[in-house]
């Protein structure tokens, strides 16, 4: 009779500590990297900055402090839809992800996150949105939702951003719903003061999109998106961008007789000439051939609208 005799397994109480210890926290070192690169696809930054645009709506909206209930659930659920329009954009934009450096770090481009898994946390993400704003806002507010997870994945990634080079334009809709989804989960209605807000929000996209696709302008010319610095000439870009300054400007200044008050109205007239004057010496540097540097212009856009958020806000608390 043979015997067979197993190899004895060491248990992890058995193992040297350094070995269990080491084991821990690379373990520790995966999960937290596994969460990070899932946060990263929602784009975190993106989230925040439409967030800033939604509660100072509905703040006007109700000529005041809304219920705060309900402020969590739009501000839960307008976070969760903007992640998982980005979660779905980064899934669709993968091809071009890996080519462009601003990109190439993406979870996706890097093989950290599968593409099935990716697109599956963003409808997941869209779906319990969606529900959460059928369930406790209002129809027009969860429509608006929806229709702007749409419209920024299927209308503006797959289609718009790969053929025309007024993509940003027309998809500025998408950044722009934010305001009106909280305005709409108010009071059920969009008031000529929630539509002020939405044009500015609207057009305050070129001058601050057009800035960053100068930055990249080499990033998108070897993806093949034909951005408007790509494609068109120096001095039609900066038309543009003079052009959709200023109207971003104007209608600010449309919502002052709107039920705003001289407070509104003096940081709207200040920020605004800022930006404006922002938006003119980008221009005029470029049209002279000197460095540009359009991340100034670009990050100064992304003050002048939280200031003007604020001032919203501050307005209609007072």
């Amino acid at each position: 009779m043979s015997m067979i005799t197993e190899r004895p397994v060491k248990s992890p109480a058995a193992r040297p500590a350094a070995e269990v210890t080491s084991e821990g926290v690379g373990a520790r070192r995966d999960v937290r990297a596994v969460i990070s690169a899932y946060v990263t696809l929602t784009k975190p930054r993106i989230v925040e900055l439409l967030l800033v645009t939604t509660v100072p709506a509905m703040i006007l909206a109700a000529d005041g402090l809304p219920s705060l209930w309900l402020v969590a659930v739009v501000v839960v659920g307008g976070a969760l839809a903007a992640g998982a329009a980005s979660v779905i954009n980064c899934y669709i934009d993968r091809d071009i992800d890996q080519v462009m450096r601003r990109t190439k770090r993406r979870p996706l481009p890097t093989h950290t996150v599968t593409p099935r898994n990716a697109l599956v946390f963003g409808l997941v993400l869209a779906a319990v949105s969606v529900v959460l704003m059928a369930a406790f806002t209002n129809w027009l507010a969860t429509g608006l939702t929806l229709a702007a997870i749409v419209y920024y994945d299927l209308v503006y990634t797959l289609w718009l951003k790969r053929t025309t080079p007024q993509n940003t334009f027309w998809g500025g809709a998408c950044g722009a719903a934010p305001v009106l989804i909280g305005w709409a989960a108010v009071t059920g209605s969009l008031a000529p003061a929630a539509w002020a807000l939405f044009a500015v929000v609207f057009f305050w996209q070129m001058p601050h999109f057009y800035a960053l696709a100068i930055k990249y302008k080499a990033d998108y010319a070897r993806a093949g998106i034909p951005m408007l610095p790509v494609v068109a000439s120096t001095r039609r870009v900066n038309a543009e961008i003079i052009i959709f300054t200023w109207l971003t400007v104007l209608s600010s200044l449309v919502l002052w007789p709107l039920g705003m008050s001289p407070i509104y109205g003096a940081v709207a007239l200040a920020v605004g000439a800022v930006f404006i004057v922002e938006a003119h010496k980008l221009c005029r540097r470029s049209a002279r051939g000197e460095a540009v540097k359009p991340m100034r212009l670009f990050h100064w856009s992304t003050t002048y609208l939280t200031i003007l958020a604020a001032a919203v806000a501050l307005d209609a608390l007072l």
